[in-house]
């Protein structure tokens, strides 16, 4: 049994963080499944840098415009990614139907520029629902303000929802709440609710970056060596355990009577899912947002160095609830060290829309460079 199987069965999926067409034609997503991995998500800066990184979307591209010279830049993106998407879910089918609907997902986002237009997310979760056509997909909704109410209508609707770029317990608790109110209000138009699943990524690395910036910049302007090194003892620690804290909020929802309702109706908890969990610091353990936060109904999805990374010298052993009292002291003296970590993660939110959108930007401007030398070639 590898690690991936043993992660498995302490109740930890590994989904990958990464799609590209060498990936679904090479048959290394396929090597990957039967190795023991569990689902794929993707982003637009992943889809950016396969379809403007590469040439392997070329020949699409030119049959796309051929057969419609006038199809807009974002109509021309939409079509690479919904064939990688499907490819992507038809090679993961059979984790779906072993898991009973658990894993095997595919999780496509709604275009970056949405995230804060209620209506526009809606409209295109229907539309890329409609498009894929599978049901082993996940459509990803942004947890900003205006995607909440969103989230709530597409759970309604019967869709899969990815809820993405969440970093606070406060906002974790608010997806949790919309969750429930969308299978509520369908439970209350009498249909069925077992066949909706849905996952909450908390993004964690991010938050050690800015946090251990901030505490840098403290201990290099402090002039007590002993509070400087108190200050130096802070860092690497905070995204460990804001994920702790969020993980036990779960439990706590998700074992309530309001939830036990709709659990008695078919409906499943929302897993927490661990997104941004590759390490950025080299002085860090390069599995050290996956070896401590192993825990039943959780996610990790991983991009391709932390995947290699998990194979060779992962450690599945259950971690999510270790030194909890710790995790809370540790966030009780942040303040104590000038960091206010509420500040903190409404700028990572805030920079996560705007890094997706710059990525789609990138990406919407290289395709209409390629989509002009095509018709230009005809």
């Amino acid at each position: 049994m590898n690690v991936l199987q043993k992660l498995e069965q302490l109740g930890q999926s590994i989904w990958y963080d990464n799609i590209s067409r060498a990936l679904l034609r090479g048959g290394e997503l396929q090597r990957m499944v039967d190795e023991g991995l569990l689902g794929l998500t993707s982003n637009p800066t992943i889809f950016d840098k396969a379809i403007s990184g590469s040439a392997e979307y070329d020949d699409q591209i030119r049959a796309l415009v051929s057969a419609d010279p006038g199809i807009e830049v974002a109509g021309l993106i939409q079509a690479l990614m919904v064939e990688d998407i499907r490819a992507a879910a038809d090679v993961l089918r059979p984790v779906y139907d072993r898991t009973g609907g658990r894993d095997g997902y595919v999780s496509i986002e709604v275009t970056p520029s949405k995230a804060r237009d209620t209506e526009g997310t809606i409209a295109e979760v229907m539309e890329l629902r409609s498009r894929v056509g599978r049901p082993n997909t996940m459509i990803k909704i942004p947890a900003t303000r205006e995607g909440l109410p969103a989230i709530a209508r597409a759970i309604r609707a019967g869709v899969n929802i990815n809820v993405t770029l969440i970093f606070s317990e406060a906002r974790y608790r608010e997806v949790a709440d919309v969750y429930q109110t969308g299978l509520e209000q369908r439970l209350g138009d009498g249909k069925p609710l077992g066949h909706i699943a849905s996952v909450a990524s908390v993004f964690v690395s991010r938050i050690d970056t800015l946090v251990d910036a901030q505490l840098e910049t403290r201990m290099a302007l402090e002039r007590d060596p002993g509070e400087a090194a108190r200050l130096g003892g802070l860092r690497g620690k905070t995204a460990v355990a804001n994920t702790q804290m969020i993980y036990q909020a779960f439990k706590e929802i998700f074992t309530s009577p309001r939830f036990a309702v709709l659990r008695a109706a078919g409906a499943v908890p929302q897993r927490p899912l661990w997104g941004s969990t590759g390490t950025k610091n080299s002085a860090y353990h390069d599995l050290m947002y996956v070896d401590s936060l192993i825990g039943p109904d959780t996610v990790n999805t991983v991009p391709p160095q932390t995947y290699t990374a998990i194979i060779d010298h992962g450690r599945p052993e259950p971690t999510i609830e270790q030194g909890l009292a710790e995790a809370r002291r540790l966030l009780e003296k942040l303040p104590g060290a000038g960091i206010n970590l509420t500040r903190v993660l409404q700028t990572l939110e805030d920079e996560g829309v705007a890094a997706f959108e710059k990525s789609f930007d990138g990406l919407y401007a290289n395709l209409a460079r390629k989509k002009e030398k095509s018709a230009s070639a005809r």
